[in-house]
């Protein structure tokens, strides 16, 4: 059985950080590429990053370049994402989720991680 716990989230103001963990179990994590997505209110979920199943590899939305940073550790099963200069647009619910071909997310969402960010 699939689990993918999110946490770190809460209330900030704009241009402060957050750091946000998942933890997964029931799959081979090493093999996954795994990735972060988010949705906002009235708003399509949307991948903002990823990283390959070896941590050398990451990509990010334009709108996370340069604020975001991922990062994953095998042996715990983890990955994270720091966010730097929070903006009141990442306001949303993060989730972690393994990433496919074509951006999907390979397996059921958790229950993600609220992100408020005050202006």
């Amino acid at each position: 059985q699939v689990q993918l716990v999110e946490s770190g989230g809460g209330l900030v103001q704009a241009g402060g950080s957050l750091r946000l963990s998942c933890v997964a179990s029931g799959i081979i994590f090493r093999l996954n590429v795994m990735g972060w997505y988010r949705q906002a209110p009235g708003k399509q979920r949307e991948l903002v990053a990823s990283i390959s199943s070896g941590g050398g590899t990451t990509k990010y939305a334009d709108s996370v370049k340069g604020r975001f940073t991922i990062s994953r550790d095998n042996a715990k099963n983890a990955v994270s994402l720091q966010m730097n200069s929070l903006e009141p647009e990442d306001t949303a619910v993060y989730y972690c989720n393994g990433v496919g071909f074509t951006a999907e997310p390979s397996y059921n969402w958790g229950q993600g991680t609220q992100v408020t960010v005050s202006s």
